[in-house]
């Protein structure tokens, strides 16, 4: 025929991986050729003029398409299938598919026959039907890649013809025909085409013809997604590597992929597994994995080995067994740069443990293959990244899932996390965390005893058995048994021997055993045969035993750094010890009490973030899962009892932190209705109970808690008042001071006082001073006791007169004479007896111990007493006098607001209302004036006033401490007399050099503690007296007792952050703590400078004095000085700053007169980003001058 085409199938095919538009198609229909300049004319009508009959006639017969016009047209509409409408594109697609599987029919008809083989005609054709099926499918993926960007477009299109374009342009999709043409291929694929190809070099080209648009397909994420159509193309995939050569073109194919598209990872291992396994080609899975296995990156290349880590662990989760072959070339990637190929490694040495772990069958060569594969992941523990570190420990946790548990393996694995706790980078810690937990909730320890690991009980086991072990054992003189069931055995085969070789001599023959020697000889022997089976035995389970308490001790060990990590600054991390503590307690493990104690403390973790209102939730949640939500088997009576127990069981021990803490967490609970009203009837309960004996601080702890509950709901003390009268301030109450302390502490809580006292009048009536309570209370602080719990009792007492009464300071005035009274009557005095004329009440005075020589004794003990309750009534009065000062100014602010709602003048119907009004005047400021008149010259010098008298009784104690040598006398005259003195300035000014003098000498470290803190309340109260007299307290720094130090510490930094003292060069005393051996100093010097760097600049303003300061100090070491300046230098984060401060620093260096001077500025240089190069070229030469001078 004339008009048949000439195609060659090689020439064609290099113009169109050139450039497809470049295909002459001269032979193409007219109409077609005449869009060729005018794209927009062509229409879908005349379109289907050309292709119907196109349609028809290869329908008829495959070959029509080696006619030139047919092929040049279809050649035509794919170069401009970006012009066509999809349903014209569908058309063609399904025109070349079906004319393909037509021909591939035919084909197969024609090579049934053992002929010689195909026509080179059918051969031609077949090319012509694949290269145009391979430009069709680019071409549907082109319009599939386009369609989302028009999308949004044709969604907007509402009604009429616009939809129903929508539907013929946008919303085909080629899915199904995808479907068919792969399917037409496999069908091609699967024809004898050796018969067809005769040489190698076409049967490639033919087959690229196939693989090179599924290659294509796949690079497609969505259709990637597809199931079936990712089924269909690895079909296509595998047939021709397995039946056609395409092996090395898809290895090229795949690892290029790996390289370039990252969703392709876990495909292209699903294809090499069903390869390998329905195929049985492995060959290709192994050539892959050798060619990664020396593939190196690029630094900058971060997909390529992402990409190729997804591959490696998902082709060693699906096909473990062609994995362990190559493993020996892929454990070449842990010396890779690459950090995903090293996560990689880990995470597949995971997979391939797991599953040589289920293998039925096990042989030598699995135990060490597991145990090689387990080396690499103990060896990746100290991996230089972070994130291979975290995936070791997560495929840990994997493998303690396993059925079999390698007790070894999970010992040294344990170790490991223990160590990891202290990683640098949370995340580790975080994951290490997690994996103690998962191996204390999956121990291989639960066959003998059930699953709990308390240390003691498992030590108590391991004695019995030794002691089970040593009474077996024969003493050391007689030989053991082991060696006599040696001897026998050596006995019976020289026996046999000499039988063997002596036959002929039956007088050597031993004489028979009588029947009564056999039965001894059998007895025997059976009993050897127990007791070393016995040994066999014991020796196991001591083995046994001993593994568990190696981990135990591990877990012991590790503990106290997961406690620490409980104040870490990431909160996930902080979560997970929070977790870890109530997992290794629901095991028993004795050192998880500490870690939940120490938890209490996150109750204060700020809430002002989804982070910190996280920690809170969870800690409410881990405490209530802990200690009050009872097991779902209790009755309700049960749970309240179980809940109850517990409540009072967390103050047992408990420090006033840990008290305080809790408090704040009983209070956020009733707060959320978390405590029931049950389980308060139970405290009070145990509380009230006086007819059988309870333990002291069961009784004790049932008050605290109270007292914490009722912060947060008064009315659960108010109700049971008659109660806290009977036996805290009844004769319970007496005997055990602590109780009558908590008692007093949460009748406090009636009225609770808030610092803003706006509400706190308004809540709760004052009581009068006769009331039942009041006069308890009174009773309570004169109670005559030689206990230092006295002086606990005394406090709280006070506190809560000044709490509830209406007039507190008449009823402490009485509590005063009559103790004044009682401390100086006997010894007849009358100059001090002068001031308790007119007593009134003695008739509610206790009546003194009657033993004359016992009151001698506690002279000094009675008057310290005294002196102690002088002090806290003072310090207590001023803070009612400023609770009076602020209800004065809520109660005229009330009145002024009425007033202007009313807008008439109140009269005298508000005086009653508003008596204090009556005072100096009815101005805020007149009220103030005689506020601080009554606390400057009424309260200590007042003529009435009863203070007034001791302001010179404890100054004089004070002065004369050879005088009043007992050492208790002193530290609470001088505790009084620092009271008083944060009531008067005139007071204050007269005897602050005493306590300063006080502050410098004392033996007594708490005497000092308690002057730091006076001095720092002075500094509050006077600025002006204390604000010159600040290096008395920076000198307690350097305190000998680490108390004192702290407590100056924490002092400091109050007032300095506060603003109340001024800093004047003397930070660099704050600065050396950072280094103090007490790790509680050092880490409270770091948070006063953490927080100080949020001040405007001060870091940068004192970094010079602090400096000056620190390289003078003689007794600092060079490496403690740099770790110093290094931190407070992070604190620098302005050039500007940097650059000022380099300046000064750098005029320093000329004035340095040693070695160490110099080395200490250039290294302070070097931490500041100044970058001025005339201060390097001075370092270096400077550094030169001086080694020189050496």
């Amino acid at each position: 025929m004339g008009d048949q085409v000439d195609f060659d199938i090689n020439d064609t095919l290099k113009q169109y991986l050139s450039d497809p538009a470049t295909i002459a198609t001269p032979e193409a229909d007219g109409a077609l050729q005449d869009c060729e300049s005018d794209p927009e004319s062509l229409t879908i009508s005349l379109v289907n003029g050309v292709l119907n009959p196109i349609v028809d006639s290869i329908a008829e017969n495959p070959e029509a398409l080696t006619r030139s016009s047919t092929f040049d047209s279809l050649q035509f509409l794919l170069k401009s299938a970006s012009l066509l409408p999809t349903l014209s594109l569908s058309k063609i697609f399904d025109l070349i598919i079906s004319g393909l599987s037509s021909e591939a029919d035919a084909v197969h008809n024609d090579l049934e026959p053992e002929e010689q083989g195909a026509s080179r005609h059918q051969k031609q054709l077949l090319e012509m039907y694949a290269f145009l099926l391979q430009w069709s499918i680019s071409v549907v993926e082109v319009k599939a890649a386009e369609k989302p960007s028009g999308a949004p477009v044709k969604v907007r299109g509402g009604k009429g013809v616009k939809t129903k374009g929508t539907a013929k342009d946008g919303s085909w999709d080629s899915s199904a025909q995808l479907q068919t043409a792969l399917d037409t291929m496999c069908k091609v694929l699967k024809l004898k085409l050796g018969k067809i190809f005769v040489t190698t070099s076409e049967r490639d080209t033919f087959v690229g013809l196939f693989t090179r648009p599924v290659y294509l397909i796949l690079e497609s994420e969505r259709r990637i997604k597809s199931t079936a159509l990712r089924m269909h193309a690895f079909k296509v995939l595998c047939i021709a590597v397995k039946h056609h050569g395409h092996a090395f073109g898809a290895q090229t194919s795949i690892i290029q992929n790996l390289s370039y598209f990252e969703h392709l990872a876990e495909p292209m291992a699903e294809l090499l597994h069903i390869l390998s396994e329905q195929y049985d080609y492995p060959q290709l899975m192994d050539e892959v994995l050798r060619d990664l296995s020396i593939k190196e990156f690029n630094n900058n290349d971060t997909r390529g080995p992402k990409s190729v880590s997804a591959f490696i662990i998902k082709l060693s989760e699906l096909a473990p067994r062609l994995v362990i072959k190559q493993m020996t070339l892929l454990v070449k990637q842990l010396d890779s740069e690459a950090y995903t190929l090293r996560c990689a490694v880990i995470e597949v040495c995971g997979n391939l443990i797991v599953d040589l772990s289920k293998q039925e069958e096990r042989n030598e060569n699995s135990k060490t293959q597991i145990n090689g594969f387990f080396d690499i992941l103990e060896e990746r523990f100290l991996d230089t990244n972070p994130y291979c570190r975290c995936r070791n420990i997560q495929v840990y946790m994997k493998l303690c899932d396993l059925e079999q548990k390698f007790p070894k393996r999970r010992q040294a694995a344990a170790e490991l996390a223990a160590r990891s706790l202290e990683d640098k980078s949370s995340n580790v810690r975080r994951n290490a965390i997690k994996l103690l937990g998962k191996l204390v909730s999956t121990h291989p320890f639960s066959v003998m005893h059930g699953g709990q690991l308390s240390y003691k009980e498992w030590d108590e086991r391991l004695q019995a058995v030794e002691e089970q072990l040593n009474a077996l054992k024969p003493p050391a003189d007689s030989p053991g048994l082991g060696e006599k069931h040696l001897q026998a055995e050596a006995t019976v085969d020289s026996a046999l021997l000499d039988e063997a070789t002596t036959m002929g001599s039956p007088a050597k023959a031993p004489a028979p055993m009588t029947e009564e020697q056999q039965a001894a000889a059998l007895k025997k022997a059976q009993e050897d045969a127990a007791t070393s089976e016995l040994m066999t035995r014991l020796q196991l389970t001591r083995k046994y035993y001993t593994e568990a308490i190696r981990f135990i001790e591990v877990l012991h060990a590790g503990t106290p750094v997961v406690c620490q990590l409980l104040s870490s600054k990431n909160k996930s991390e902080v979560i997970e010890a929070m977790d870890f503590f109530v997992v290794i307690d629901a095991y028993k493990i004795e050192a998880a009490r500490t870690g939940i104690r120490r938890m209490l403390r996150l109750i204060w973790t700020k809430g002002n973030s989804d982070e910190g209102k996280g920690v809170q939730t969870h800690l409410i949640d881990c405490y209530r899962s802990l200690f009050f939500s009872a097991p779902d088997s209790f009755s309700e009576n049960d749970a309240a009892n179980y809940v109850a127990r517990n409540m009072i069981s967390l103050t047992f021990g408990a420090t006033p932190a840990e008290l305080t803490s809790l408090e704040q967490l009983l209070n956020t609970m009733v707060k959320a209705d978390h405590v029931s009203e049950l389980v308060v009837t139970k405290l009070w309960q145990v509380y009230g109970v006086q007819k059988q004996e309870i333990s002291k601080n069961q009784r004790r702890g049932a008050i605290i808690v109270l007292g914490m509950l009722a912060t947060a709901d008064p009315e659960i003390v108010v109700k049971e008042m008659g109660t806290m009268l009977r036996i805290g301030l009844g004769p319970l109450g007496r005997s055990d001071l602590a109780l009558a302390k908590y008692t007093c502490l949460a009748l406090r809580r009636m009225n609770p006082t808030k610092r803003q006292g706006k509400e706190a009048a308004a809540e709760a009536p004052k009581l009068p001073n006769d009331h039942a309570i009041l006069t308890k209370l009174t009773v309570m602080v004169e109670v005559i006791s030689d206990s230092k719990e006295w002086f606990g009792v005394a406090e709280q007492a006070i506190g809560a007169i000044y709490a509830l009464s209406k007039h507190p300071d008449t009823l402490c005035s009485e509590i005063l004479r009559r103790k004044t009274k009682y401390v100086f009557q006997p010894r007849n005095v009358p100059s001090s007896s002068e001031p308790m004329e007119g007593v009134e009440g003695e008739n509610q005075l206790p009546s003194p111990p009657p033993e004359e020589p016992e009151r001698t004794q506690k002279a000094s003990l009675a008057l310290s007493q005294l002196l102690f309750v002088v002090g806290h009534i003072a310090i207590k009065q001023i803070v009612h006098l400023e609770l009076c000062e602020l209800d004065f100014k809520r109660r005229k602010a009330e009145k002024e607001k009425t007033k202007a709602a009313n807008a008439s003048p109140v009269k005298s119907g508000a005086v009653d209302q508003d008596e204090l009004d009556l005072i100096g005047g009815t101005t805020e400021d007149d009220f103030t004036e005689a506020m601080t008149h009554i606390r400057e010259r009424e309260l200590l010098y007042g003529e009435n006033s009863l203070l007034s008298n001791f302001g010179p009784m404890v100054a004089e104690i004070c002065s004369n401490n050879t005088a009043y040598q007992d050492e208790d006398l002193q530290a609470a005259a001088t505790l009084c007399m620092a009271k008083l003195m944060c009531v008067s300035s005139e007071y204050c000014e007269k005897n602050l050099p005493l306590l300063i003098t006080i502050l410098e000498r004392s033996q007594n470290a708490v005497t000092r503690s308690n002057v730091v803190i006076a001095l720092g309340d002075m500094a509050v109260c006077f600025n002006h007296l204390i604000d010159e007299n600040t290096d008395f307290l920076y000198r307690r720094l350097n305190d000998n007792d680490a108390s004192v130090k702290r407590t100056c510490l924490m002092t400091l930094t109050f007032l300095i952050l506060a603003g109340q003292v001024k800093v004047k060069g003397q930070l660099g005393e704050m600065a050396k703590c950072l280094e103090d051996s007490d790790k509680r100093i050092a880490d409270l010097s770091r948070m006063f400078f953490t927080e100080l760097a949020t001040k405007d600049n001060a870091v940068y303003n004192h970094f010079i004095d602090m400096f000056s300061l620190l390289s003078a100090e003689k007794g600092l070491e060079e490496d403690a000085l740099k770790r110093i300046i290094k931190f407070l230098s992070s604190f620098i984060e302005k050039d500007k700053h940097a650059k000022q401060l380099a300046d000064k620093l750098a005029a320093r260096l000329a004035r340095c007169e040693s070695e160490r001077q110099w080395n200490d500025v250039a290294y302070a240089l070097s931490l500041l980003q100044h970058k001025n190069e005339e201060i390097q070229k001075t370092v270096s030469a400077g550094f030169r001058l001086v080694e020189a001078a050496a």
